[in-house]
């Protein structure tokens, strides 16, 4: 194990036991420019690993131990989840019950190491802010992502200026108020293998996320 990879999982066990992780710079903003430092921020509110499949239950398994002319109920679907992603995977979009959520890969909005918006990222963006709007939302995760190349303050720093160069355009597209909760979180909560430049570019994104209107 390197000396840096040595100082990561280190980190990573800190972190864990203490109950927070080490990340800085997460603010919250409200759509007039207020921003007020928050605690450790701990995992995106929304992350979770995927689920695994659902087993089929044999209302015969003697493990039940049901009483006799028992039933099982009829299964339930606790939420519906619509996922709708362009072929080239730049650019994601899930809607379920309680939220929307985008997931935009940082290529298709920024340069290489960069934290400035590219002519492409103005669209999508005006398009996530639209949505915004639409649905009424009072309150909006932008949530920035890099991969586990590079040290991770560096990616630290890179993720979360990447997420407020997309919420300071999404203020200039939002015609209603809206509170912001902006982060950087470096390397944490990748959501492919970064073992690999197709898992790592799908690592480098920005998420914005959003309560689903009624």
């Amino acid at each position: 194990m390197t000396t840096r990879s040595r100082t990561r999982a280190v980190r990573r066990t800190a972190a864990a036991s203490a109950g927070v992780l080490l990340v800085v710079g997460a603010l919250t903003v409200t759509a007039g420019g207020t921003a007020s430092a928050e605690p450790s921020p701990g995992a995106p509110p929304d992350f979770a690993p995927s689920p695994s499949p659902p087993v089929k239950v044999d209302p015969n398994a003697p493990g039940l131990m049901m009483k006799d002319g028992a039933t099982l109920k009829e299964p339930k679907v606790l939420d519906i989840r619509s996922i709708v992603e362009e072929q080239s995977g730049a650019e994601r979009r899930e809607d379920s019950n309680s939220q929307t959520k985008f997931t935009l890969q940082a290529e298709v909005l920024f340069g290489r190491d960069s934290a400035r918006l590219n002519t492409e990222a103005y669209a999508r963006i005006k398009d996530i802010a639209a949505e915004i709007d639409k649905q009424g939302a009072t309150e909006v995760n932008v949530f920035g992502f890099t991969d586990n190349l590079g040290s991770y303050e560096h990616g630290e720093e890179l993720s979360r200026k990447r997420a407020n160069a997309v919420h300071r355009q999404l203020l200039k597209e939002l015609s209603s108020e809206v509170a912001f909760n902006i982060r950087g979180y470096s390397e944490d909560y990748p959501i492919a293998d970064n073992s690999t430049e197709e898992g790592r570019k799908k690592n480098r994104r920005v998420e914005v996320s959003f309560p689903r209107g009624d």
